[in-house]
């Protein structure tokens, strides 16, 4: 909760949002994309207090997942989502405690945010298509934290007990929320909420290419493999993306019919009314 109430003070002055120019639906938008965002964050951190992070991480890109495979009009873009979906569970069940080990009640917090990052996903993109700027991802932020209040307010006092641990929990807002949701909500301005979610899967990727270079963890050859699966199905899924999307028409294009268009007009109206020769 405290991550997402820094990170979006921390938006505000950058952003500001002009609130009093959004409308009802607007308005709607937001508070749907802010509620999507407390459900992710509360859901997945009750998950990994009771399950380890690796299970949890891979049970909650079951969301992105499907919502990517019942947004995929053809069979070969459906093809790249379930190889990400496989590559996903090697890299994070590789290794991973049977499945009677594992906390029931974590499972279901996972499975829960990855719901509600599906939801993101879908309101994300609403929000930043109807609401122009990053003001909107600001008061989410806010509005998500007052909606996680009743069940992390408990766990504020620690923050405040020293400047230290003030600003660890500043600079774990600004580099966990501030930096990556910033630029998922500019990445869904610009790409299909289907690419976008396979394109999330690259994530996995890069925590455990961290994993191995700064805290020194290993990489079997078969997550390696997962790995440039993830990487394939993400840059086909873009480009197929790329290739779907309508090609703008050139300004010059443009002039060219224009001026086609009004040379053609007196004749054209001539025509319709009868007149021989034109």
């Amino acid at each position: 909760m405290m991550r997402l109430v820094l990170a979006g003070l921390i938006l505000l002055p950058f952003c500001r949002p002009r609130v009093r120019r959004w409308d009802g639906a607007q308005w709607k938008a937001i508070l749907l994309f802010a509620l999507a965002m407390a459900g992710m964050n509360g859901c997945f951190y009750a998950a990994i207090a009771r399950i380890p992070l690796a299970i949890a991480v891979t049970i909650e890109f079951i969301g992105p997942l499907v919502l990517a495979a019942v947004l995929s009009r053809r069979r070969r873009d459906l093809g790249w989502v379930l190889l990400a979906g496989t590559a996903i569970a090697v890299i994070g069940l590789t290794d991973a405690p049977t499945a009677g080990s594992l906390d029931p009640v974590g499972i279901l917090f996972a499975l829960a945010s990855a719901g509600f990052w599906a939801f993101y996903i879908l309101s994300g993109k609403r929000v930043s298509t109807d609401v122009p700027g990053h003001g909107a991802l600001a008061v989410a932020m806010l509005v998500g934290a007052l909606a996680l209040a009743p069940f992390g307010a408990a766990t504020l006092a620690p923050v405040f007990e020293s400047a230290v641990s003030g600003a660890r929990m500043l600079g774990v807002a600004l580099l966990s929320s501030v930096v990556p949701y910033s630029l998922e909500f500019a990445a869904l301005r610009r790409l299909s909420a289907r690419s976008f979610g396979v394109l999330l899967c690259l994530e996995p990727v890069v925590a455990a290419i961290a994993g191995f270079a700064l805290l020194s963890q290993t990489l079997t050859w078969l997550q390696l493999v997962a790995m440039a699966a993830v990487v394939t199905a993400s840059l086909a899924s873009a480009l197929a993306s790329a290739d779907q999307s309508p090609q703008p028409r050139s300004a010059a294009a443009g002039m060219r019919a224009s001026r086609a268009s009004r040379a053609a007009g007196p004749q054209a109206r001539l025509a319709r009314n009868g007149v021989p020769g034109a």
